[in-house]
C-alpha cells in the first residue's frame, strides 16, 4: 500500500511542477478510499499564495508536525492509522485563512470473524454432511453494493477454489464433500475498492452439526423415562434434554434442561424425576460432538404423567352453618380436587363418626369431585373422606366439627389491610396452645378458598379485583379444630370513587347553580373526600363530600362556560362528563319577581275596582223614596182613637208600621174589622200611594183644623221658594191601617168633633235616626 502511495506522489509531483506557472492551488489525491487503519499522504499545491499553509480535518486543525513543506509550492500531510469512516481534509492559507483546496477520505474494512458449519440437508438420514454455511462480520457503508466471494483451500489441494457468492454476510455452499482440514477466506469487492479477509482454518468434526435426535418418552407413576438415538455413535457426544409443562401461553411455563454426556457407543437415556401428576409435559433433545455446534432440537414429544399416590393431598376443610329450627347444621365439606386429566375412575365418600359413645356411624354419603354437603346435629362429629381410584383406596383424610357450646380456643383481634390487590390478614393467638391455623375466604359464598398456616398472619392473593371478601380464621388443635373468628367485607382493592353525573345547571346572569350525584356501582368504590367543580378556563371551587351542589358566582353575563365535577378519594379521582352553559343577559329571577309582583298588583287593582263597582251598584240601586210619590195622611187626634182598638201594651209605640211597596206586594191583609171582629161596612176603596205614613199621636196637642182644600194642604209643604215641589197634593183623610200593595181601603173615622189634621212626610234619614236610637 505504501508503494502505491509513493508512486502516486511521484506521478503527481511532476504534474504539479509542470503547472507552477499557472499559479493554481489545490489538494491531491481527490476522494480516495483507504483501508481502515492504514496510512495516507495528502499534497497541497500552493502556487497561488506566498505564505505558509495549515490543514483541517473535519473543520478541526491538524497538528503542524504532521505537515511537511517540500518547496515553496508543495506541502505534504502524512496521516497514519487512519480510522475515520469519512473525513474532509482542507488546506488553508495562513495569512488570508483562504481554503486552497480539499479532499474527502473514506475508509473500508476487510471481512473478519469467519465461522463455518457443516450440516445435513436431510435431518433423518445419517452420513456425510452436504452443506457448508459460512458467515462473517463486515463494517461497510450500507449504501454501497458489495459482492462477497468465499474461497476455500483444502490441505490436500494447495490452490483455493471458489465456494459461493453473496451480497450478504452469509454464504451457503451445497453438495460439498470435505474429509480433511480446510481454510476459508472472504473477498469483499466494490467499484471503488477490494478487500480480502484473513484465512481461517477449520476441522470438519469441530464444525459438524449432527442430525437431530429421535426420542421416545415413557410415563411412570413417579417419573418420565426419555430415550433417544444418536448420530456418530463412535464419537463422544454431549446432549441436553429440555422439558416443561404444557400450559396455556398466558399462564407461562417454567423450562428445565438436563445435561447428559454420552461416551462412544453409549445410548441416550435419562429419567425425569419430580414431575406433577396428571400433567402434560413437552420434551425435546439436542446433541453435539465435542467442540462442535449443537444440533437442531428434536421434534417435541408430549406425554401425560400418571397419578402419583404420594402427591395426593386432600387438604380437607369444612364450613359449618348455624343451628336451624330443626336442630340441624349444614356442613359444607371441601378438599383439593384430583386433576380431571388423571385417567381412571374416582369416587369420593364421606363417613360421619359421632363422638357420643351410644351412637353409631351415620350412613356414608357419596359426593362429587371437590365439595359435599352433609347435615349434622348439635353434637361433635368427625367427617372422614375416602377417595377410591378404580375401586382401590387412594387416600383418606378427616376433619373435626365441634359441638355447639363446646369450650374451644378462638383467635382474637383480626386485622386486615389491602395492598395492590393483596389482602394481608393478622390475628392474635388464643391462650391455649395450637398446632396451626386454617384461613378460608370467599367473595360470593359459593366459591370458598382456604389455606393452612403456622403463623399468626398470612397473605391472600389471586383475588378478584375490587371485590369484598369474608375471611375466617380457625385455630387447629392436632386432630381437632377450635371456633372460627370472621372478618367481614374486606375489599381486595379499593377503587376510584363512583361515577359522577351532573344533574342540573340552573343559569342566571352572573351565577349558576350546579348540582350532581355520585353513583357507586362497584362494591369497593373509594370514599369521596371532596368534590371540585371546574368551570371556565382556570376557575374551580371545592366543597366537602357532604355537599353535592354549589353556586358559581362572579360570572360574566352572556358568556359560555364549560363545567365538570371531580370526585376525589384517597384511591383516585373520578371526573364527570363536561357540560356547557351560557349565562343570561339579565337575571331571570328578577324578571320572575317583577312578573309575580305585577300580577299581584293587577289582581289587587282589579279586585278593588270590582268591589267599588259592586258598592256603587248597590248604592245606585238603594230604594230611596221619591217625595213626589208620597201621600199626605191625617194625623188622628187622641179623641179619634178611642173608638179604635186600644193598644194592649201601653208602652208600645202608637205609630203604625210603615209599609213599603215591596212589603205590600208580599202580603195582602184581610179586610178591616171592628173591635168585635165584624168587618167594617163604611169603607171607600181608592188607590193610594205605595207608602202611607201615619203621624204619631201626641197627648195634649192642640187640635188643628183640617185643610180646607188640596191647595191648602199643598201649600203647607212649600217651605222653600222653589218653582217645583216634588210632593203631590193630597186630601186630608183619616188615619187608616196599611192595605195591600195595590190598593188601600182607609176607614173613615167617626168624627165626634172637629179633628185637627197634620200633613207629614218621611225620608230615609228618619229611618236611620230611628235605628240609631
Amino acid at each position: 500500500m505504501c508503494t502505491i502511495v509513493v508512486l502516486f506522489i511521484l506521478g503527481v509531483v511532476p504534474s504539479i511542477c509542470k503547472g507552477q506557472h499557472d499559479n493554481t492551488c489545490d489538494v491531491f489525491p481527490k476522494d480516495r478510499y483507504i483501508e481502515m487503519g492504514s496510512s495516507i499522504k495528502i499534497v497541497c499545491q500552493t502556487s497561488c499564495v506566498n505564505s505558509n499553509v495549515f490543514w483541517t480535518l473535519n473543520s478541526r486543525p491538524v497538528d503542524e508536525s504532521l505537515s511537511n513543506t517540500i518547496n515553496s509550492t508543495q506541502t505534504v500531510l502524512s496521516l497514519s492509522n487512519f480510522i475515520h469512516h469519512s473525513a474532509v481534509l482542507q488546506c488553508h492559507s495562513a495569512d488570508t485563512q483562504q481554503i486552497l483546496g480539499g479532499t474527502t477520505i473514506r475508509t473500508y474494512s476487510k471481512p473478519r470473524r469467519i465461522s463455518c458449519i457443516l450440516d445435513y440437508v436431510n435431518q433423518d438420514v445419517d452420513g456425510m454432511p452436504q452443506v457448508l454455511t459460512c458467515s462473517w462480520e463486515h463494517q461497510a457503508d450500507p449504501s454501497l453494493t458489495i459482492n462477497y466471494t468465499v474461497w476455500c483451500a483444502s490441505s490436500l489441494h494447495s490452490s483455493p477454489s471458489e465456494l459461493c457468492n453473496s451480497h450478504e454476510t452469509i454464504c451457503i455452499s451445497k453438495h460439498i464433500h470435505i474429509l480433511s482440514n480446510f481454510s476459508v477466506m472472504v473477498r469483499a469487492k466494490t467499484s471503488e475498492w477490494e478487500a480480502y479477509s484473513d484465512s481461517y482454518e477449520f476441522q470438519p468434526y469441530h464444525i459438524l452439526k449432527i442430525i437431530r435426535p429421535k426420542l421416545a418418552v415413557t410415563a411412570f407413576y413417579d417419573h418420565l423415562l426419555v430415550v433417544w438415538n444418536r448420530s456418530l455413535g463412535s464419537k463422544k457426544c454431549h446432549c441436553q434434554v429440555k422439558y416443561n409443562k404444557d400450559l396455556p401461553p398466558d399462564e407461562g411455563s417454567q423450562e428445565w434442561v438436563l445435561n447428559k454426556t454420552l461416551n462412544p457407543m453409549e445410548k441416550g437415556k435419562i429419567s425425569i424425576e419430580k414431575v406433577d401428576s396428571c400433567i402434560n409435559y413437552k420434551i425435546s433433545v439436542r446433541c453435539a460432538l465435542d467442540q462442535a455446534p449443537w444440533s437442531s432440537w428434536s421434534k417435541e414429544k408430549k406425554v401425560l404423567t400418571k397419578l402419583n399416590k404420594s402427591h395426593v393431598s386432600m387438604c380437607l376443610w369444612r364450613k359449618v352453618t348455624e343451628l336451624d329450627q330443626s336442630r340441624v347444621r349444614r356442613v359444607h365439606v371441601m378438599w383439593t380436587d384430583i386433576p380431571s386429566t388423571c385417567q381412571g375412575t374416582f369416587k369420593y365418600i364421606i363417613k360421619q363418626m359421632p363422638y357420643k359413645e351410644d351412637m353409631n356411624s351415620v350412613n356414608d354419603t357419596l359426593c362429587g369431585n371437590s365439595t359435599c354437603d352433609v347435615d349434622v346435629d348439635q353434637d361433635a362429629q368427625r367427617l372422614i373422606l375416602r377417595v377410591f381410584h378404580d375401586e382401590i383406596l387412594l387416600a383418606e383424610d378427616s376433619v373435626y366439627v365441634p359441638a355447639i357450646g363446646e369450650s374451644l380456643p378462638q383467635v382474637t383481634d383480626i386485622q386486615t389491610s389491602t395492598y395492590e390487590g393483596v389482602i394481608l390478614v393478622s390475628w392474635k393467638a388464643p391462650i391455649q396452645p395450637v398446632s396451626g391455623y386454617m384461613v378460608d375466604w370467599t367473595h360470593s359464598g359459593n366459591q370458598i378458598y382456604w389455606k393452612e398456616t403456622n403463623y399468626t398472619n398470612t397473605t391472600l392473593s389471586d383475588l378478584l379485583d375490587k371485590k369484598p371478601y369474608n375471611i375466617t380464621v380457625t385455630p387447629l388443635l392436632g386432630d381437632k379444630t377450635g371456633h372460627g373468628m370472621q372478618a367481614f367485607h374486606i375489599c381486595s382493592r379499593v377503587g376510584d370513587p363512583g361515577k359522577v353525573d351532573i344533574i342540573s345547571v340552573n343559569v342566571y346572569d352572573k351565577s349558576a347553580y350546579v348540582s350532581w350525584d355520585i353513583n357507586s356501582a362497584e362494591e369497593c368504590s373509594g370514599v369521596v373526600i371532596n368534590y371540585t367543580v371546574f368551570y371556565g378556563t382556570l376557575l374551580n371551587v371545592t366543597v366537602d363530600s357532604k355537599k353535592q351542589d354549589v353556586f358559581l358566582k362572579d360570572l360574566n353575563p352572556e358568556t359560555q362556560y364549560r363545567v365538570y365535577v371531580e370526585a376525589r378519594a384517597l384511591t383516585g379521582i373520578t371526573r364527570s362528563t363536561e357540560r356547557f352553559f351560557t349565562t343570561k343577559k339579565f337575571d331571570p329571577r328578577l324578571i320572575t319577581a317583577l312578573s309575580v309582583c305585577g300580577s299581584i298588583f293587577i289582581f289587587l287593582v282589579l279586585s278593588l275596582g270590582l268591589c267599588c263597582t259592586v258598592q256603587w251598584k248597590k248604592f245606585k240601586e238603594k230604594p230611596v223614596p221619591n217625595p213626589g210619590l208620597s201621600s199626605v195622611a191625617l194625623w188622628l187626634s187622641p179623641s179619634h182613637q178611642k173608638g179604635r182598638c186600644p193598644f194592649h201594651d201601653p208602652s208600645a209605640s202608637p205609630c203604625d208600621p210603615i209599609y213599603t211597596e215591596e212589603t205590600q206586594r208580599a202580603s195582602t191583609p184581610p179586610p178591616d174589622a171592628d173591635c168585635s171582629g165584624n168587618p167594617t161596612t163604611d169603607q171607600t176603596e181608592e188607590y193610594t200611594d205605595s207608602v202611607i205614613i201615619l203621624a204619631p199621636h201626641i197627648k195634649g196637642e192642640i187640635p188643628v183644623e183640617p185643610l180646607s182644600s188640596p191647595e191648602e194642604s199643598t201649600a203647607l209643604f212649600s217651605t222653600e221658594s222653589s218653582p217645583f215641589n216634588p210632593y203631590r197634593s193630597q186630601s186630608s183623610v183619616e188615619v187608616s191601617s196599611p192595605r195591600s200593595s195595590k190598593q188601600s181601603k182607609p176607614i173613615q173615622a167617626k168624627q165626634q168633633g172637629k179633628a185637627t189634621l197634620k200633613t207629614v212626610y218621611v225620608t230615609l234619614d228618619m229611618f236611620e235616626q230611628g235605628q240609631s236610637r
